[in-house]
């Protein structure tokens, strides 16, 4: 009996310990989630969009802000065609930047599409950023964003870039001119070429953010892929280089990417809509395709890391700006805007 009871003693003694262990790991397990809950409450993460007329700057500026190039720029208007979603991240926080065409008036289906990309991407956020001049001249462009603005809820932070362009003294009286037109959660003057407020911007987005967990992780700096970017970089060279009437009439397709061991061979198609669009491109004895090539080149070997065997060609579809088969092959889907 004796013996009988030390075995009934002895199961219990494990019985005790295994469930003091197991409340033990409970604790621990408990400490953790509550450490992260803590973590998660003074963390913040969420989206952010610019958003603006054409060429006011939001691809610079998002470029500036997550301090490296992901969307192409130019001095010519409605460069950016996709909503392009960048990634910065801190200790602070994790903003998600989506940058959208220009809101201007449509003349064909390629800026429907670019259009509601823009006006879709409002709704889909936690703090807007609107761009706009440095002026106190409000314009028929900005007050068909204004009364966009006003049917949302969201928390809108006015941005007024190209502040090095101006007199300082000035700044005040543009903030006064926006400040009677909507009431904005911030108001912010930047100049995203000189790289000038970024700081106070960022923290401005993230009190706007909620607490949470990061959507990405911490390395991930855009969603785009490579060949998305690479065909961009070449189009913004092209964009640089070719007249006027042509930039809005192309796009660029990549026909090939392969790596090797220490190069990439890439074959790109700039697409066109007239014959007389692509004597232009191609330009006396291949100059001008071979000026836009050059130029592309050491862009993208940045972006791959490693030298790169660049070759373009030129096509030509007609009207391409208004076939949605065409739209949809060269990554614009009117119908999925999102």
């Amino acid at each position: 009996m004796r013996s009988c009871r030390l075995r009934t003693l002895c199961a219990g003694e494990r019985c005790s310990a295994e469930t003091d262990k197991i409340r033990e790991d409970k604790m621990e397990k408990t400490d953790v989630k509550h450490m992260q809950e803590n973590q998660n409450r003074q963390y913040r993460s969420g989206f952010a969009t610019l958003i603006g007329r054409p060429n006011v700057g939001k691809s610079t500026l998002m470029n500036a802000l997550i301090g490296q190039k992901i969307a192409i720029t130019s001095k010519k208007p409605q460069t950016t065609r996709n909503r392009i979603q960048t990634v910065y991240t801190s200790e602070e926080g994790q903003i998600v930047f989506m940058d959208t065409p220009g809101i201007h008036k449509a003349k064909n289906k390629l800026g429907n599409y670019m259009v509601n990309v823009a006006e879709r991407t409002m709704a889909d956020v936690d703090v807007i950023l609107w761009l706009v001049e440095p002026t106190d001249y409000i314009g028929a462009g900005e007050q068909h964003i204004i009364e966009q603005l006003k049917k949302t809820k969201t928390p809108i932070i006015l941005v007024i870039n190209k502040i090095d362009t101006v007199q300082k003294e000035l700044i005040l009286t543009y903030i006064d001119a926006y400040r009677k037109q909507l009431d904005f959660a911030e108001i912010v003057p930047v100049s995203a070429l000189k790289k000038d407020g970024m700081e106070e911007l960022i923290g401005c987005i993230m009190k706007y953010l909620p607490y949470g967990e990061p959507f990405y992780d911490e390395d991930t700096v855009t969603d785009q892929p490579m060949r998305q970017i690479v065909s961009e970089l070449i189009r913004e060279k092209a964009l640089r280089c070719l007249e006027d009437e042509i930039p809005h009439g192309i796009a660029v397709t990549i026909e090939m990417m392969k790596f090797r061991k220490r190069i990439v061979d890439i074959e790109a198609t700039i697409v066109c809509e007239r014959e007389s669009h692509k004597g232009i491109i191609i330009g006396k004895q291949g100059g001008m395709l071979k000026k836009i090539g050059s130029l592309a080149r050491p862009d993208i070997e940045e972006l791959v890391e490693c030298q790169v065997n660049l070759k373009l060609w030129v096509k030509v579809k007609k009207d391409w700006r208004d076939s949605d088969y065409l739209l949809k092959n060269f990554g614009y889907n009117p119908k999925e805007p999102e």
